[in-house]
């Protein structure tokens, strides 16, 4: 790391080459979008810990994952902000390791989508049981090893950077400092980087999303055996919501790292990472607010008691 540090102390992020117009644009959206992040995750971690009736599993496991979403939305956003402002974008040697360890650290976490997608299924499958099952010492136990597997992976991930000797060029052309970017500029063969990185992405995401896909088949012909109209729709209503954080996850994480990248420009592979790590972050809450009935209701009973208490 020492070499590393003496060679380049320094990066520059070229983020969007474009207009100063185009950017003063950007930064207004992105800025909006950033902020409605962190109000949407807030609130429903806000309604999650407040109100009793989501001190379940389910939403035990949706609170982390509003974390990870604040988190993600937190390392990378701010920086980007101020880049899209300043005519250059410097990132030091270690502040640019220690974004990307955060990044990958919390992607690799965001893999709680399967373990809510087991919860659904014991829900569902086996409702009798469920709480025998999914009992809170179970909770704990899948959140931190999702977690302590989430940093240890993005650990190995830099050590392997660090290995590397960079001695210029020093732009990274991302607007943040993305793994495939940075890996662009050693001047070292990255094969073992690669080899990693395709093993990580088919340890945490074709992996998951296989078992996804087998959770979720399962539970589609328990709802298709339930009798009772309003139990398949409250049933079709949790996992919905689920599915389509899942699909937005899985869906471009796995375009973005592992289809050809001949297919994919730089500066298409930007946006990508937009969609990824920023937008992702700001659908989750709004998805799970608008196609959750228990949700809506936290919701309504919050303000209910606002209002109530506002009036005495």
């Amino acid at each position: 790391m020492e070499t590393n540090q003496t060679m380049v102390t320094e990066f520059i992020l070229l983020g969007f080459r474009l207009g100063w117009r185009i950017h003063l644009i950007f930064f207004v959206l992105f800025s909006l979008c950033y902020t409605f992040t962190l109000l949407g995750n807030g609130v429903i971690l806000g309604l999650i810990s407040l109100d009793s009736r989501l001190h379940t599993p389910m939403y035990f496991f949706l609170s982390h994952l509003a974390i990870v979403d604040i988190a993600y939305a937190c390392n990378t956003v701010p920086q980007m902000l101020i880049n899209l402002l300043s005519p250059t974008k410097p990132i030091s040697f270690t502040g640019c390791m220690t974004q990307t360890f955060l990044f990958l650290s919390f992607a690799h976490t965001e893999c709680l989508l399967v373990v809510m997608s087991y919860d659904r299924y014991v829900a569902i499958c086996h409702p009798l049981r469920y709480s025998a099952i999914m009992s809170w010492r179970l909770c704990f136990i899948l959140v931190v090893t999702s977690w302590a597997c989430g940093s240890l992976l993005a650990l190995v991930h830099v050590v392997l950077i660090l290995r590397l000797p960079f001695c210029g060029p020093r732009e990274i052309n991302h607007v943040f400092c993305e793994i495939l970017a940075v890996l662009k500029l050693a001047c070292a063969d990255t094969w073992l980087n690669q080899v990693v990185i395709f093993a990580a992405c088919m340890f945490i995401l074709v992996g998951p999303l296989c078992l996804v896909l087998v959770s979720y088949t399962h539970i589609l012909f328990a709802i298709l055996g339930i009798q009772s109209g309003e139990g398949r729709r409250k049933a079709f209503s949790t996992c919905s919501s689920h599915l389509c954080v899942v699909g937005l996850f899985f869906g471009s994480a796995i375009v973005m790292y592992m289809a050809p990248k001949s297919r994919h420009p730089e500066e298409q592979q930007k946006v990508l990472f937009l969609f990824y790590s920023f937008f992702n972050p700001m659908l989750n809450p709004l998805i799970y607010s608008l196609r959750n009935a228990e949700v809506k209701g936290a919701l309504r009973r919050a303000v209910f008691k606002e209002r109530h208490f506002q009036l005495e």
